[in-house]
């Protein structure tokens, strides 16, 4: 049996990816926006507090008659003043921050369910029943998909930790050491998280849960680490790019319009709505990069199985040829 090379699928580059899952997302872009609109909103609300907290206190350090002047002796000491409470209480925004955590992954859930249910040919007829199908595959992967998704950024978060904790080093030497150890530490968070990167796909496209579907993302990027890997740094660089314009446009936002919402009273109306729309943003380009990830993701699995067909071709082929027996 012989097996042509010409047919093995190839990988692509990363642009070819994106520019094509620009065609995916405006295809079913009706499905999109509805199963989007939701978890929009809930981010929204998410971001809200932060919103609030900042034109709060801008409100209170520029409006005016929030300054006291006063005559004081000289030789009197000055006291400074306390500074202003927030408007919210400390543990609020944490918890916040939290929920938009658990609803950004849940968005990248939704719409992998969605491709995975357009690539099938699977759709209703009516849109809000296709809708609501995909939320009820969604909640059904739910508990798997926050477990895989936990696996996944462990190792990073761990990372994370071990870089907030200051070390008070006076040696030079052993302050080498600790940075270099802190280098290591994130080059193997980032190692862990790329060799893991598919398993979250794995879980939706193929039904892999918890450690199948991360051993099956390891099995897929073996042998060809780092052809995968350069993609998957592309489409992360790209996102976190449309991220950091996000969370400065939020930013800007909430700074400039912080002292006008003191004189109006009504900045908080304004503020929710821009928060809307760069939490649309946000998530639409978060879908756009999960479906550049399922071709990535669908072109892999294809290339490891005509590799593991061809490897098993040739055993049993060594295995059938007839032993030479020399005179």
């Amino acid at each position: 049996m012989v097996i042509l090379v010409g047919s093995e699928t190839r990988l692509k580059s990363s642009f070819i990816y994106l520019a094509n899952a620009v065609n995916d997302l405006r295809g079913n872009w009706r499905t999109f926006a509805l199963v989007l609109a939701p978890v929009v909103l809930l981010g929204a609300l998410c971001l809200l507090p932060d919103a609030l907290n900042l034109q709060h206190q801008l409100a209170e350090k520029f409006t005016p008659g929030t300054h006291n002047v006063g005559w004081r002796l000289v030789q009197e000491p000055f006291v400074p003043s306390a500074e202003q409470a927030p408007l919210l209480p400390w543990w609020t925004l944490p918890l916040f921050h939290l929920l938009l955590l658990m609803v950004s992954f849940g968005a990248n859930l939704v719409v992998l369910c969605t491709i995975r249910r357009d690539r099938a040919r699977v759709q209703h007829t009516r849109i809000v029943d296709e809708a609501i199908a995909i939320y009820q595959e969604a909640g059904r992967l739910a508990f798997g998909f926050y477990w895989i998704v936990f696996l996944q950024i462990l190792a990073p978060l761990v990372a994370f930790v071990l870089l907030r904790v200051s070390f008070e080093v006076a040696d030079a030497l052993m302050l080498a050491l600790v940075y270099m150890a802190e280098v290591a530490v994130t080059a193997l968070a980032a190692l862990a998280y790329l060799w893991l990167y598919f398993a979250r796909y794995a879980l939706v496209f193929d039904g892999r849960r918890s450690f199948h579907g991360l051993l099956f993302s390891r099995d897929l990027m073996r042998k060809r680490f780092f052809r995968v890997a350069t993609r998957i740094v592309v489409f992360l660089a790209v996102w976190s790019g449309y991220n950091s314009w996000a969370a400065a446009a939020f930013i800007f936002v909430s700074v400039v319009l912080g002292p006008v919402g003191a004189l109006t009273g009504y900045l908080w109306a304004t503020i929710f709505v821009v928060d809307l729309v760069i939490t649309a943003i946000t998530y639409v380009t978060a879908a756009f990069f999960a479906a550049a990830g399922v071709r990535l993701y669908q072109d892999v699995t294809e290339i490891a199985s005509l590799a593991a067909q061809s490897a098993g071709v040739r055993i049993r082929t060594a295995r059938t040829e007839p032993a030479v027996v020399s005179g």
